[in-house]
C-alpha cells in the first residue's frame, strides 16, 4: 500500500503531464474525495507554475523572501555563485551558476531541497552523479564536480546546456519527418553510450532531450540521470537504492516494466521503449497513450494495450492532424503516407509491450532508423522479396531507370528487326512465287508452240494462228486450276490475241471466265 507521500508524488507527476485545464477533473477523479490529499498536490502545482516569477525576483532578495528551500548561505557555493533557478525536480534544484576559479564559465548546478535527503533521495542524487561522470558522449552532458554545502546538501556540478526540449525545437523550426529522425541517431547513440557504461536512464522524455545549435546545426544533450539505474557493481547497492512499489520515470514515456511498481529487472529495453514514445510524439504530436483516462487505466492500457500506429493515429487527430502537419511543413494526408510503412514499423517495434520483442539495444534502433533515411530493408519490417525489391529501386532509382530504358531500347530495336525480317521474307516469298509464275508461263507457252517433228515442214505449215490460240485456250482451262491468278491472266491475254485475229466470239468466253 502506497503511503500518502509517495501518492502525492505519483500524482503531481502524471498531473504535470497534463494540460493545466485537465488538471482538475484528473483531482477530482484520482483523490476520490481526499481533501487533504489534493490540497498537496495542488500546492505543489501552484509551487511550480509560481516558478517563473520566482526567477525574476533579484538574487540579495532570496534570503529574505521566506523561500523554504534555499537559504541565503547558499548562494555562493565555493567557486559557484548561483545566479538563477532553471529546474527543479521532486529530489533537486537545478541552478544556472557562474564559476569564477580556476576556469571563468557558466554551470549548472543541482543540489537536494533542504528536507528531501532522505536515503533513498540521497541514493538516486548519488547515482546520478556517478553515472554522469562515467560517461564521456557528445549527446550526454559532462559532470565538473561534487561536493556537499556547510549544510550537508550534496550537489554536483555539470555542464549547463542551453537548449529547449527536442519535440519543441522540431515544431518551432518545423523540421520535416526526415530531419527529425535524422536527429534521433545520435540521441540514440548517447543512450547506446550510457547503457555501454551500464547505466540506464529510465526518464527519457523530450525535455530530457534538449536541444542546442553548434555553428548553426542542431545537436541533441541528454540530461538528468537523476533516476538512472545501474546495471552492474559499478555503484554499490547503497547507491542504487530504490523502494519497491514506487513508479520511476515519467507517465507517458515510461515503459510497461516500469509501470509495474513489483517489478524491480528494469533494463536496458526500457529506455528503448521511451525513445519509442518520443519518437511516435515527433511524428504524430501526441503520446502513444491516452494521460486523460484515469490513472489506473492509465497504467492498464500501459502494460496490456498496444499502441496505435503512427500513420493511423494522424488520420485519427481529424482537424487537429492539420495543425500537427504544418509543424513538419506538409499536408496532413502527406504526413501520413510519409510514416505509413516503415516508420510505422520502427515506432511500433520499440514500444512493444515484451521487451523481448523490441530492439535489443538502443545502437539497434539508431541503424533501423539509418535503413529508413537510405531507402534501406529496415529490419522492422521483415523480409519479404517484394518489400527488398522495392527498396532497391527506391535506393537506385537513376540505375533502375537507365537499365529499364535500355530494356525498353533494346525491346524496340527487336520489335523493328521483327518487322522488317518478315518484310523482307514476304518480299522473298512474293519475288519466288513471282519467278515460279514465269516459269510456269514459259513452260506452257513452249508446250503449245511444240513442233511435233522438226523435220517436216509440212507440220508448221499445217498449222495455223487459230489453232495455236484454241490449243492454249483449252489447256488454259485445265492446266492451270491450282493457279487462278495465272490462269486469268493468261485468258485475258489470250482473249487479247483473238480479238486482234478478229475472231470476237472466242474472245468473249475468256474475257468474262478471266474477270
Amino acid at each position: 500500500m502506497a503511503t500518502q507521500r509517495e501518492l502525492v508524488k505519483e500524482l503531481f507527476g502524471a498531473a504535470l503531464d497534463l494540460k493545466p485545464g485537465e488538471r482538475s477533473a484528473f483531482l477530482e477523479r484520482e483523490c476520490k474525495g481526499n481533501g487533504e490529499l489534493r490540497r498537496e498536490v495542488e500546492a505543489l502545482l501552484d509551487a511550480d507554475a509560481d516558478a517563473g516569477t520566482f526567477l525574476q525576483h533579484p538574487m540579495v532578495e532570496l534570503a529574505t523572501a521566506g523561500f523554504s528551500e534555499i537559504d541565503g548561505f547558499e548562494i555562493i557555493i565555493g567557486p559557484y555563485h548561483l545566479l538563477e533557478l532553471i529546474g527543479e525536480g521532486g529530489m533537486g534544484q537545478v541552478w544556472l551558476a557562474e564559476q569564477r576559479q580556476p576556469v571563468r564559465r557558466r554551470v549548472a548546478v543541482k543540489l537536494i531541497k533542504a528536507g528531501m535527503d532522505t536515503r533513498e533521495v540521497v541514493a538516486r542524487f548519488e547515482s546520478e552523479r556517478q553515472a554522469l561522470a562515467l560517461m564521456d558522449h557528445p549527446a550526454i552532458a559532462k559532470v565538473f564536480d561534487a561536493g556537499s554545502t556547510p549544510q550537508g546538501r550534496p550537489y554536483f556540478v555539470m555542464e549547463y546546456v542551453v537548449g529547449i526540449p527536442i519535440t519543441t525545437y522540431c515544431d518551432q523550426h518545423k523540421l520535416t519527418v526526415r530531419q527529425r529522425m535524422e536527429l534521433l541517431i545520435p540521441v540514440c547513440e548517447g543512450v547506446q553510450h550510457a547503457h555501454q557504461k551500464a547505466i540506464i536512464h529510465r526518464d527519457l522524455k523530450p525535455s530530457n532531450i534538449l536541444i542546442t545549435e553548434v555553428d548553426g546545426k542542431p545537436m541533441p544533450r541528454i540530461i538528468d540521470f537523476g533516476v538512472a539505474k545501474a546495471t552492474s557493481q559499478r555503484l554499490t547497492p547503497d547507491t542504487m537504492y530504490t523502494r519497491i512499489g514506487t513508479l520511476v520515470g515519467t507517465l507517458g514515456y515510461m515503459s510497461p516494466e516500469q509501470a509495474d511498481p513489483i517489478r524491480e529487472d528494469v533494463d536496458t529495453r526500457s529506455d528503448i521503449y521511451s525513445l519509442g514514445a518520443v519518437i511516435y510524439e515527433l511524428l504524430t504530436g501526441t503520446l502513444p497513450i491516452d494521460l486523460t483516462e484515469p490513472y489506473d487505466q492509465v497504467l492498464r492500457h500501459l502494460r496490456e494495450q498496444d499502441a496505435t500506429r503512427p500513420s493511423t493515429k494522424v488520420r485519427a487527430l481529424g482537424r487537429e492532424s492539420i495543425a500537427v502537419a504544418e509543424k513538419h511543413g506538409v499536408h496532413a494526408t502527406t504526413l501520413a503516407g510519409q510514416l505509413r510503412g516503415d516508420l510505422d514499423a520502427i515506432v511500433l517495434k520499440a514500444l512493444e509491450k515484451d521487451r523481448a520483442h523490441r530492439y535489443a539495444s538502443a545502437a539497434g534502433l539508431a541503424a533501423d532508423i539509418g535503413r529508413y533515411l537510405n531507402d534501406e530493408p529496415v529490419t522492422a519490417h521483415g523480409a519479404s522479396t517484394a518489400y527488398r525489391a522495392r527498396k532497391y529501386i527506391r535506393r537506385h532509382r537513376l540505375g533502375v531507370a537507365l537499365a529499364s530504358l535500355s530494356v525498353l531500347l533494346l525491346a524496340g530495336f527487336a520489335a523493328v528487326q521483327s518487322v522488317e525480317l518478315r518484310h523482307i521474307a514476304r518480299e522473298r516469298d512474293r519475288a519466288e512465287r513471282e519467278r515460279d509464275r514465269a516459269d510456269r508461263m514459259t513452260q506452257f507457252a513452249t508446250g503449245i508452240f511444240k513442233v511435233p517433228d522438226a523435220g517436216d515442214p509440212r507440220a508448221i505449215t499445217a498449222r495455223t494462228a487459230v489453232e495455236f490460240l484454241d490449243e492454249a485456250s483449252s489447256e488454259i482451262g485445265s492446266g492451270l486450276n491450282d493457279d487462278p491468278e495465272l490462269q486469268a491472266k493468261m485468258m485475258f491475254t489470250l482473249a487479247q490475241s483473238y480479238s486482234a485475229l478478229g475472231f470476237y466470239s472466242r474472245a468473249q468466253p475468256l474475257v468474262e471466265r478471266a474477270v
